[in-house]
């Protein structure tokens, strides 16, 4: 069985966690650093907030009536949208960055371990045009990386504004032909396993909770199961891989383990653990567990 692993991204100089604490991250995005809230950050901050104030160009200040939304205070001259780019082991992308009232700007940077995991991955399959299907795909960085790695890439989500951003994040990056589908991830895999289809690659990313397009309720504990059940069947024989990634409090690393090798059996070349970020005075901010494996 393999051993917990801790993930976090290194040598991307558009992204740095600046510091953390007092349930709040400060973080440069490109030219922009930005203060908002993080639930797990429970230690003190360790640079004084005269320090944070002076360094963030926006700050996210939540509504006290509906706490899920607020709105950033910006500085003058804050352009919003803005892009960045990220270049590393062969993978070249851009992404359009905005403030959104969800706290959210359009990527979730710790994620990038997992892109160039992909994008190897794909170019390694024995296969001229590995399929890969995205679920919970977001504003798209997994599908780019699939894409660019020469793969068709099936991206799945249920909020069409996403989808339309994730189309952004394509032609920004200088690629084409990626499949969007505005569904609900659990009707879409079940539909997927009756017709018989199956991918090369499978990435999973669903929120703690979540609505469909149709009001459809999504409830990770609850429904993550039995989806990851479906995904077996979805999954190609011979030549693959797959990754999922969670992000929920207290959702604990073990819990995956489990569901993975009860669907699975014991997956081949496994990898799970946890992936963080580190912040200047080298506290290491958990954000979220993972588990991937692969055929090669």
């Amino acid at each position: 069985m393999a051993d917990l692993q801790l993930l976090t991204p290194a040598g991307w100089p558009e992204y740095e966690l600046i510091d953390s604490g007092n349930f709040e991250k400060l973080e440069r995005f490109g030219a922009y650093v930005l203060a908002r809230p993080e639930p797990q950050a429970i230690w003190d901050k360790s640079l004084p907030d005269a320090d944070w104030e002076r360094q963030a160009h926006a700050t996210f200040r939540r509504d006290k009536q509906s706490p899920e939304r607020g709105e950033w205070l910006k500085k003058p001259g804050l352009r919003d949208p803005w892009l960045i780019d990220f270049q590393q082991a062969g993978l070249s992308l851009r992404f359009k960055l905005a403030l959104s009232s969800f706290k959210h700007v359009g990527i979730f940077p710790e994620q990038a371990v997992n892109w160039t995991y992909i994008y190897n991955k794909v170019k390694a399959l024995p296969v001229e045009r590995p399929k890969v299907l995205n679920l919970f795909a977001y504003t798209g960085g997994a599908s780019l990386a699939a894409r660019q790695g020469g793969a068709d890439v099936t991206h799945v989500d249920a909020v069409r504004q996403v989808i339309s951003w994730s189309r952004e994040n394509m032609e920004a990056s200088r690629l084409d032909n990626i499949r969007w589908v505005v569904e609900d991830a659990v009707k879409f895999v079940r539909r997927e396993e009756r017709r018989g289809n199956t991918y090369h690659g499978l990435i999973l990313d669903p929120p703690a909770y979540g609505r469909g397009p149709d009001g459809e309720k999504w409830v990770l504990e609850e429904h993550l199961n039995d989806l990851l059940k479906t995904c077996v069947a979805l999954l190609d024989r011979e030549h693959f891989f797959f990754i999922i990634n969670l992000y929920s409090l207290g959702f604990s690393a073990l819990i995956l383990d489990n569901l993975m090798r009860q669907c699975f059996g014991q997956p081949s070349n496994a990898e799970w653990g946890e992936l963080y970020l580190d912040d200047r005075q080298q506290k290491r901010l958990p954000l979220g567990v993972f588990y991937r494996f692969s055929s090669q």
